[in-house]
């Protein structure tokens, strides 16, 4: 091989890797920034009922706020799970319980924008949706698993009350897409005030 030859494998590779740098940047941009703007829209939407979408053209609006690790994780989740909106955040699955409701909400999102965090979320850990009328539901982690996409189950109703969070696996993965998916099941905890009304029955 000439170093003609070879001199233009190296800066092919070199161009090749930086520009791969670049896309990686740019899509963890766009994430974090479509994040902030889609923020901003849902609070007029909780304080004022407006319904702007969070910037011109956008086809997506937030359903809900998604909240874990005591705060440190803060997503609004969008109202389709289409490939144009999972780039801006986490989204819910048509068909599923609607956020708010009582049954399987189930949320998508990308493992390594996201919902990247949802790796390490373990059992006993809380997860807590809003809904634009301002009221909360808090959920428990009970369980995670590794399922084929072809394995519906985990977005059936199950007769309980839970939150459901899936994502592509594994999470190192170099190559996007997949069959496999990883997913977290939360159960709701019983609202405070249901409490109050469940122990001065028992009283």
């Amino acid at each position: 091989m000439t170093r003609h030859i070879r001199n233009f494998l190296f800066f092919g590779l070199m161009s090749l890797a930086i520009w791969q740098l670049f896309e990686g940047g740019y899509i963890h941009a766009k994430a974090w920034l479509a994040q902030h703007l889609i923020h901003a829209t849902w609070q007029k939407k909780v304080s004022h009922n407006d319904v702007t979408p969070p910037w011109p053209g956008a086809d997506m609006h937030p359903v809900a706020r998604l909240t874990a690790k005591k705060g440190d994780v803060d997503l609004m989740v969008l109202s389709d799970t289409s490939a144009r909106t999972l780039a801006f955040g986490p989204g819910h699955m048509a068909g599923t319980t609607v956020p708010g409701d009582y049954g399987n909400v189930v949320i998508s999102g990308h493992r390594d924008t996201h919902f990247a965090f949802i790796e390490h979320l373990k059992d006993g850990e809380k997860l807590n949706l809003e809904i634009s009328s301002g009221d909360q539901k808090t959920y428990e982690v009970v369980g995670s698993k590794v399922i084929h996409q072809r394995e519906i189950e985990v977005a059936l109703e199950t007769g309980d009350d839970r939150i459901t969070l899936i994502t592509c696996y594994p999470f190192d993965s170099l190559i996007p897409g997949g069959p496999m998916r990883y997913a977290v099941i939360a159960r709701a905890l019983p609202h405070p005030y249901l409490k109050n009304l469940i122990w001065l029955a028992d009283d």
